[in-house]
């Protein structure tokens, strides 16, 4: 067989199979593209978790002008019949949408983390989908007895789509397990395919492979025995290798290209589809989005609506109108309109607070009118990625919010996102330890020696201090395989609120399985995941702090008959900023931590924008930045205030000409140095911690040559963009600084003016921290304060 014979894996299994594989599916993508594999599929164990993932890296190769290799989304099924597994692959999307049902009946019918499929199910989903036998690990005899009724039967549901898998099992029988294949194919009219089905991208990770072996079956190296595979040729190879394997049946690697030449279907393909539901009997939803903003915006400003308002509705509304997006803030629109209807409180926060049409549909409370608010931090033509609008909601209700959601759209045409539980710099110690049987004492030394999440704290956890000897072989490799798990998925969890509806089925999206909570259901994939894909979310966040609020100002009515809300609260009240001024934090939202507690006597907040910046100040990114001493000096009066040009004085006139938010970062850009808002978002995100667009050298180099084409030095010009590149994505946005600093005056005002009703919002509410609302009420009545008998 030639070299260059094409062949495509379709027997991998990634990480995602949990404790199954031992490679990431980016690991796997990388690795066909460098052996030249002519394509290759992901099927993990009755899941599609991961297969966003190779997708992305698949897509980022092909980005990089490399030709890269053909990728097939498909699942391995394990059936509970005794049906040999089989490897499921849709041609159309018409068959993705059948292979997402079948998984979601199967998870739909077993507890969280399981799925219960018989082959009689895969018969009635078969349309659409090409399927490969996996034959188990039996002597020739017995297989070619136990396969024949389980071919015939895929053969009436899916003529022409089914295929037989010969691997090698390196067992010393495989000449005679692969001529037992060849004549079963023959005799059964199906199709033999090569396979390796692979459990990791290289051979060097067959150790770790055995470890994941023995986390998954609770056993130790010692015992695990015949459980551990007797050698590592489980990873990929390339074309030239398999073919030479598979040298005396040429027609089974030819087989792996008509397979993939008949399966046209890609996650491209996917679309997301709004609800519709929310149009309310206009015309469309453009039209609708038009009414309600405008219909707000006479809400909020009944004395006439600025004439800055009206130039940003309308900014807003043509690009959202552009983009199409109209249908995801009706959806928004619709949650929150159900929250106030039942009198639940609820605020959208983050970027989305940037956003006049949010606040003119009661979505946020930040009044654009009254704030310096940059939208295109929160939605750009450029990015052309879909917003995302997170609105928090009173932890104690917030359940009927989400059980809204489902009774609106049913179940399978809403979920809640996923999150991926990976190991971590302690589970991945303690789960390691126990494979080279490690007591739970030793275990607990180890683990507890480790500072931070970070692979970097394992490197550097001092053993000694907990009486261990690194050097001690057991010891070593204990710590270097925590290492290489580290990272590794172990499970699905649900998002804390990112809820995905759909016009359509979702369950033909995007499998759906069961929580652990009663009630709830989850997709299969996670934020990244569907960020990748442009599929919207709408995050339903819980707030204890929203319930205390909610509480407070019921008992404010109740006891002191004053009926007041968070909007209608006296504004600039000066005996909450004095108390403010004396750290007397405790208990209030944001600003009771410890660094909080010290700023606050420092920088003496005396109106709501000071609060504003307290929220954003004690933060990472202002701190690594270089911003927080240089700030509290021109705030003291001990170093000038001063601004090189008259551009910049009108950026950071509000924080003392030190930036403090990732707006004034990108405003920076836009007035110094020529950007255009969507560069900006561009360059905030290229420094971002977590996802790098472009280089930081190629935007480096672009805002310091148009600074000083605008006239600033080039010394001033560098440490700018130090001082920006300094707080990335760790720095506030100020519009999600601004929702949390109403919050902090409306919990500060309470427990200024009535800290017996504060008290017993907070005792009935979630706990929030370290509360003591008895040492509340302690501390009014040493101040004077009297404390009338409310139920605390």
């Amino acid at each position: 067989m030639p070299d260059a014979a094409p062949y495509t894996e379709f027997a991998t299994t990634s990480n995602f199979s949990f404790l199954h594989g031992a490679s990431h599916p980016e690991e796997l993508a990388a690795t066909a593209h460098v052996l030249g594999l002519a394509g290759f599929g992901l099927a993990d164990r009755n899941t599609v978790a991961g297969v966003v993932r190779a997708h992305t890296a698949i897509r980022d190769i092909k980005d990089a002008s490399a030709a890269a290799p053909r990728y097939h989304p498909g699942t391995r099924l394990i059936f509970n019949d005794g049906t040999p597994d089989i490897l499921a692959y849709p041609a159309t999307r018409a068959g993705w949408g059948h292979l997402c049902r079948l998984l979601t009946l199967g998870n739909r019918r077993a507890e969280k983390g399981d799925c219960h499929l018989a082959l009689d199910d895969l018969l009635a989903w078969s349309a659409g989908l090409e399927l490969i036998v996996m034959p188990p690990a039996l002597d020739p005899p017995t297989l070619a007895a136990a396969l024949p009724p389980y071919l015939q039967r895929l053969h009436e549901a899916r003529p022409g789509s089914v295929r037989l898998a010969g691997h090698l099992q390196y067992d010393g029988n495989d000449r005679n397990r692969l001529a037992c294949l060849d004549a079963l194919a023959g005799d059964t009219r199906t199709p033999l395919i090569a396979v390796n089905d692979v459990l990791y991208h290289t051979s060097a990770r067959r150790p770790l492979q055995d470890i994941v072996t023995c986390i998954r079956t609770h056993t130790t190296l010692e015992t695990a025995g015949l459980q551990l595979r007797a050698h590592a040729e489980r990873h990929l190879k390339p074309p030239a290798e398999m073919a030479r394997l598979f040298r005396l049946y040429p027609a089974a690697i030819r087989e792996t290209r008509r397979l993939s030449d008949a399966l046209t279907f890609s996650l491209d393909e996917l679309r997301y589809e709004y609800p519709e539901e929310t149009i309310a009997g206009f015309a469309s939803a453009q039209e609708a989005l038009i009414h309600f903003a405008y219909a707000g915006a006479q809400t909020r400003y009944p004395e006439g609506v600025p004439e800055k308002i009206r130039l940003a509705l309308a900014h807003e509304i043509a690009l959202i109108g552009q983009l199409d997006y109209a249908p995801y803030f009706l959806t928004v629109f619709d949650i929150v309109r159900f929250a106030r209807g039942k009198e639940i409180l609820c605020q959208g926060r983050g970027s989305a607070a940037n956003s006049t049409v949010c606040y003119c549909l009661g979505i946020t409370e930040v009044d654009p009118d009254k704030s310096d608010l940059l939208f295109e931090r929160f939605i750009s033509a450029d990015r052309r990625e879909p917003p995302d609008i997170d609105v928090d909601f009173e932890h104690a209700r917030r359940e009927e919010v989400i059980q809204y959601i489902y009774n609106r759209y049913g179940r399978e045409r809403a979920g809640l996102a996923a999150t991926v539980i990976s190991y971590r710099a302690r589970s991945a110690i303690r789960e390691t330890g126990k494979v080279f049987g490690f007591s739970e004492d030793t275990l607990d030394a180890l683990s507890g020696s480790i500072w931070g999440y970070g692979a970097e704290g394992i490197g550097e956890i001092n053993t000694q201090s907990a009486g261990i000897e690194r050097s001690a072989p057991a010891v070593a490799a204990t710590l270097a395989f925590a290492r290489e798990i580290q990272g590794f998925p172990r499970h699905l969890s649900q998002h804390v609120g990112g809820f995905v509806m759909t016009r359509g089925r979702l369950d033909e999206l995007v499998p759906i399985q069961n929580a652990a909570m009663a009630n709830r259901t989850v997709i299969e994939w996670d934020k990244d995941d569907l960020d990748s894909l442009g599929i919207l979310k709408v995050d339903v966040l819980a707030l204890g702090m929203l319930t205390c609020l909610k509480k407070n100002l019921d008992l404010l009515r109740t006891h002191y008959g004053r009926d007041l809300s968070i909007a209608t609260l006296p504004s600039e009240d000066p005996a909450v900023y004095r108390m403010l001024w004396r750290a007397d934090s405790l208990g209030l939202f944001q600003v009771e931590s410890r660094a909080q507690m010290s700023m606050l006597p420092r920088l003496k907040p005396r109106e709501f924008y000071d609060l504003v910046i307290q929220v954003a100040i004690v933060r990472p990114g202002p701190i690594q930045g270089d911003m927080v001493h240089p700030y509290l000096r021109r705030r003291q009066g001990i170093e000038k205030v001063s601004y090189p040009s008259k551009e910049l004085e009108a950026v950071l006139g509000k924080t003392l000409g030190v930036p403090l938010f990732q707006e004034q970062a990108m405003k920076i850009a836009i007035v110094a140095a020529g950007f255009t808002p969507s560069e900006a978002d561009k360059l905030r995100r290229a420094m971002a911690t977590f996802r790098k667009v472009g280089t930081i050298s190629t935007f480096e180099k672009k805002m310091v040559d148009g600074m000083v084409a605008n006239g600033y030095t080039a010394e001033f010009a560098e440490r700018c963009f130090r001082q920006i590149e300094g707080f990335g994505e760790y720095g506030f946005p100020e519009s999600h600084a601004a929702s949390f600093a109403l919050l902090v005056y409306a919990s500060a005002w309470m427990k200024c003016h009535y800290p017996d009703v504060f008290a017993a919002g907070l005792l009935n509410a979630q706990p929030l921290g370290f509360y003591a609302p008895a040492q509340i009420v302690r501390d009014a009545r040493e101040h004077g304060v009297d404390i009338r008998p409310i139920d605390i």
